[in-house]
């Protein structure tokens, strides 16, 4: 068994792996690099034969999704540290001590992430994940160094380590044993948001999600979807639907789900006014998607209900950051009402 494992889920990613890998293996330090291949169409199991044979390449026998993808291939991956790491994803030296010597220091951190910087912005937080995750109490997901589409510069304002909700899937430190007795992502998500819900979950039995301030990677973003297309808008609303369902709990549920319907609605208005009505169609698809499958999704939520241990209070933002951001002008994770404090928590 190796003490850690960096995988690479890759779908049609010829190019990403041509420019990247070589930096992954020039960093690695010694750890293994596999590359899980979702049945690309492209030239991706090519090239990796031809050009990087020390790669351990998984051939998948279908597009799983970057959910079902990545259960497949660590289920067939021995380890006890796997690095889940994006195809589009540029690695620094020394970008693995920091993050595992944190984790092996506490039992209980079940997931890390490094910073995310943008790759074609240097200097700025990349989207998704930047310096680490939370959620309000709506379920809208921001980070420290991004909330919204306002990007912070990275000025060593987070380069501390410290627990957040959740880490990005784009570059994921975890513990293997956990992700398995956590029973994986979420393979109905697909993509987008799989590790938010797979965070709050893995939170709830014990263990804790931190960000680690000493360790950096630089993200392409957007490579297997942009952030423009539809298909995410539909997969981002439907799966933050499904997160919110399966995870909160019984006196928060209905109320906040009807919420999250009126700011939906009015997201809907804003992609209106802006002429995206492909978005607001995929909104739509996203709701009807969700209420279809509310049946199937009752007794997956009152089997994660029975097996919560005692840990109910995590690290959420209890107010509205649509509100703060939009209304209030808090462009910046350090306006929020919890400046200069921890995150509050809530019961969820």
């Amino acid at each position: 068994m190796d003490h850690l494992a960096i995988v690479i889920l890759n779908y049609n990613g010829y190019s990403f792996l041509e420019r990247f890998l070589p930096s992954v293996l020039a960093h690695a330090e010694g750890f293994p690099v596999y590359v899980a291949d979702n049945a690309s169409t492209d030239q991706s199991v090519s090239l990796l034969r031809d050009r990087f044979p020390a790669v351990r390449l998984l051939q998948l026998s279908r597009n799983h999704g970057y959910a079902g993808g990545y259960n497949a291939a660590l289920r067939q991956i021995p380890a006890q540290y796997y690095v889940l790491l994006n195809s589009d994803v540029e690695v620094t030296p020394g970008w693995i001590r920091p993050v595992l010597a944190l984790m092996e220091a506490d039992s209980r951190i079940a997931a890390c992430q490094p910073k995310i910087r943008a790759y074609d912005h240097r200097t700025h937080f990349e989207y998704a994940g930047a310096a680490g995750g939370y959620i309000d109490w709506l379920g809208y997901a921001f980070c420290r160094g991004r909330l919204f589409d306002t990007l912070e510069e990275d000025r060593g304002q987070y380069d501390d380590d410290r627990p957040v909700f959740w880490a990005t899937g784009a570059c994921l430190f975890v513990r293997a044993g956990v992700f398995h007795e956590a029973g994986g992502f979420d393979a109905s998500f697909f993509a987008h948001m799989e590790e938010i819900d797979w965070c709050w979950r893995v939170q709830r039995l014990g263990y804790q999600i931190w960000t680690c301030g000493r360790s950096v990677v630089y993200h392409v973003g957007g490579g297997t979807l942009p952030k423009t297309n539809p298909q995410k808008t539909y997969l981002n609303y439907r799966n933050s639907l499904l997160m919110l369902y399966k995870n909160l709990p019984p006196e928060r549920l209905f109320g906040t789900l009807l919420l999250r319907l009126v700011l939906d609605g009015i997201s809907s208005a804003v992609f209106l006014r802006a002429g995206q009505w492909r978005d607001i169609g995929a909104i739509l698809r996203a709701h009807f998607a969700f209420y279809g499958r509310l049946g199937a999704l009752r007794p997956v939520r009152n089997q994660l209900l029975r097996q919560a241990g005692a840990v109910t209070h995590l690290p959420v933002y209890t107010r509205s950051i649509v509100w703060d951001y939009f209304v209030n002008g808090c462009k910046t994770f350090c306006q929020l009402a919890w400046q200069n404090k921890e995150p509050q928590q809530q019961n969820q």
